[in-house]
């Protein structure tokens, strides 16, 4: 294994939360409001580890070009800040790559055709844009000295491309030499054929509050199988009534319920905390700069578990996991 993160085949459990997902260029510079912003998330969950993404944008799912220096994605620079601060609260530190579609549309959906077409767009274009914006994230994971580097996020059209992403992953090897995962969407993590060339298995784990046991499971089978550390990089709920059974879709569910919200979170961190081979997590998601009021953090549908009931949970979850690791 690479990096501070193992020692042996032993695996430091991060307790991440994500952070500042979507920040323009330039934030840091605008307001001292991130700083608060970070601060209240390590108080008010208790994580130990900052998960940053850094998502670059194309303008739909079949575009060829990966915009990554464009006033809608958060700057190398922004980031660097950024973790300097984090470094200094004692958190540890997650390089996240992503990328979003302008239009909206999923970046699960980005793919192109398998054969050649003269005058489509081709898997070797959008490989070789998405390798230069990896690549450039690696950097700044190397300099940041960050703990782990995840080299993408949901790619789902993407995954059969075994070769590609292999050939990507050995590129960013020669600028960051720390430990390296891809996070694959939920339901994934058996498909995916190339799991040997990360040293983390990573995934989405928005899975139904009555089916953690047995994705748990299969996951942990896959986890097995490669002989690799598992971690969810994302997971988390909406504050939805229904959506602790459809926790992926933040638009899903009806009326507002901090309490959907607070079971599904509850019956996740018990089912971390019942399998110790996995290895992290990151919750998802806390703003950067649009972070609500605890005024109205009652009223708020989102994912995020500021000053909800939900909050208690992260707490007491991030105790219990600093107890354990502590106490193997």
């Amino acid at each position: 294994m690479e990096g501070a993160l193992f020692m042996g085949d032993f695996m430091e459990y991060l307790n991440a939360y994500t952070w500042g997902h979507g920040s323009p260029r330039g934030f840091t510079k605008k307001s001292d409001l991130w700083k608060h912003s970070l601060d209240e998330m390590i108080l008010s969950s208790g994580c130990d580890t900052l998960l940053l993404p850094i998502a670059a944008r194309q303008d739909h799912a079949f575009s060829t070009k990966v915009d990554f220096e464009t006033d809608d994605v958060m700057s190398m620079e922004d980031a660097e800040t950024v973790c300097a601060y984090a470094r200094a609260k004692g958190l540890k530190i997650i390089i996240k790559a992503m990328v979003n579609c302008r239009d909206g549309y999923w970046r699960a959906y980005i793919r192109f055709f398998d054969n050649y077409v003269p005058t489509e767009p081709t898997w070797a274009e959008w490989f070789e844009s998405y390798t230069a914006f990896t690549t450039e994230l690696a950097k700044l994971a190397e300099k940041v000295k960050a703990e782990l580097f995840c080299v993408g996020c949901e790619m789902v059209g993407t995954d059969h491309r075994a070769d590609e992403w292999r050939a990507l992953i050995s590129e960013v090897r020669t600028h960051y030499h720390g430990p390296i995962t891809y996070n694959c969407d939920k339901f994934q993590e058996d498909h995916v054929t190339w799991w040997d060339a990360v040293d983390v298995i990573s995934s989405s784990g928005y899975y139904p509050i009555d089916q953690l046991d047995q994705h748990f499971s299969r996951i942990q089978s896959v986890s097995q199988q490669f002989g690799k550390p598992f971690m969810f990089m994302e997971c988390g709920c909406p504050s939805r009534d229904g959506s602790q059974y459809v926790p992926n879709n933040w638009s899903f569910g009806g009326a507002l319920s901090q309490e959907a919200q607070r079971l599904w979170f509850d019956a996740f961190c018990r089912s971390i905390l019942k399998n110790p081979w996995v290895r992290g997590n990151g919750w998802w998601d806390w703003s950067a700069m649009r972070l609500y009021s605890p005024e109205s953090a009652m009223e708020n549908t989102g994912y995020c578990t500021y000053k909800k009931p939900s909050e208690q949970v992260l707490l007491s979850f991030s105790e219990a996991i600093r107890r354990r690791e502590n106490n193997p």
